[in-house]
Order: C-alpha cells, then structure tokens, then sequence
C-alpha cells in the first residue's frame, strides 16, 4: 500500500475501522444540468440511499417516485413497489449504453444503474482503493488555487462497475479527498468531481457537498461551466 494511500485512510477514519462497517445510511439529494439532457429532471430530493460496504449493491427510496425504491446489486437493478413487487428489472445494464452520446436519454433503470454504481463508488472512497483488484500508483502533484494535491492513479478491474477503468484521486496534506477525476463510460463525459465541506459520522469523514463540472483534455476543470451534478448529503450513519 503506497503512503499516499494510508494517509488518506487514516484522514477518513481508519483502514481497521472501516472492516467493521456493515453499511452506510445517507440522506442526499441530487440536481444538476445533466439530469435534463438525460430526461430525468426529477433527480432525487431527500432520498434514503443504503450502502453495502461488503459488495456492490445500493438501495434508493424513494424511487423513481414516492411508493417504490430502486435496487443495484449484482450487476443488475430492479424497481420494487413498497410491497416487494418487482415493477422493473435490468440485467447486465452496461450494455444497454452502446451507441449512447451525450445527448442520448436515459430511461429510469438506466438512471438507476447509473446511481447505483456511483453512489457505491462515491461514499465507500478512498478505502474502495484498498480492496484487492485495484491497483494504484501515486502520480505527479496537482496544484490549484495555489493548493498542491498529491495524486493517486487508480485502475479499476473490468467486473467492478464503476465510471471508467482509470481514474485518480486528489488528497491534500491531511489526506482528504479534494477531488476525483474520470470519464463516464456511460455517460460519455470528462468530468472533475470536486468534493467540499468534510464532516465527521460515526468515527468517519464524508463530504457534505459535491460538484462535478466538465473537464478539458489539459485536465483543467471548467469551473464557470454549468454544474453537470451536484450532490448534497444531509445526514450519514455508519453502522
């Protein structure tokens, strides 16, 4: 494990800790511009979004609308009426995205895969970096708003959904997450996610608030673009 690393989990509440954690209880919303260019506007207000730290697998209520809850787990997603009704389901989601640009729809399970994936990845980060099968390497420092951010590089094993295969993570001197870097296979976006507003729950620290603008080929973020997503956590509990 490169130093880089340790210090990041240490800064977010610690590698042995982190074993000990079952699940993540997050109350967010989630608006941005793309929602519309993707036809799902209604992006999610208030929502309930459990995480499994074991496997992927993250449960959405409500979703896609009051009465019904959106379920990623094994490669696939689901929509479950209140009464345990499956009322939608995909396997294999991925592939439903060939031929997609950026401009193309998505439909609400593709949403739903979308979500899923993400939010696993987002709020289990960085101790996701410490799970066998991804292998990283501190790379070059970054510096902006005369800040310096060391750099891990990340790849990611093709069985694990996830944005893309390579991605990187930017730490401060702490070893707090400032910002992640990738492009959405699924989305077909650049994107520099920035993540603000660090809070301790439970032992461990999460980003309260998150922004992810375009980003150029020199890998400057387009800060004065319009916010692709922005999520806001209201409250987590780490059990």
């Amino acid at each position: 494990m490169s130093d880089l690393l340790e210090l990041a989990l240490d800064a977010h509440g610690g590698l042995v800790n982190w074993r000990q954690v079952e699940r993540i209880t997050l109350v967010l919303s989630l608006r941005g511009r793309l929602l519309k260019v993707k036809q799902q506007p209604q992006g999610l207000r208030g929502a309930l979004v459990q995480l499994s730290t074991k496997r992927p697998r993250t449960l959405i209520s409500p979703f896609p609308h009051p009465g019904a809850r959106g379920l990623f787990e094994d490669h696939s997603v689901k929509i479950l009426a209140d009464s345990g009704q499956v009322t939608g389901s995909l396997d294999r989601p991925r592939e439903t995205f060939a031929g997609h640009e950026r401009t193309t729809p998505w439909t609400e399970l593709q949403f739903l895969y979308f979500l899923g994936y993400a939010f696993w990845n987002y709020f289990t980060a960085p101790f996701l970096l410490a799970s066998n099968g991804i292998s990283i390497a501190e790379v070059e420092p970054w510096e902006e708003n005369g800040e310096r951010w060391r750099v891990l590089r990340a790849t990611f094993p093709d069985d694990l959904d996830t944005h893309c295969a390579i991605q990187r993570f930017y730490f401060d001197e702490k070893g707090l997450l400032q910002r992640h870097d990738y492009v959405t296979d699924v989305g077909r976006g650049i994107a520099a996610h920035y993540v603000f507003d660090h809070t301790t729950f439970d032992g461990f620290v999460f980003p309260t608030h998150r922004r992810v603008v375009p980003r150029g080929n020199d890998d400057v973020a387009a800060l004065s673009a319009p916010t692709t997503f922005l999520i806001d956590v209201e409250s987590v509990v780490v059990s």
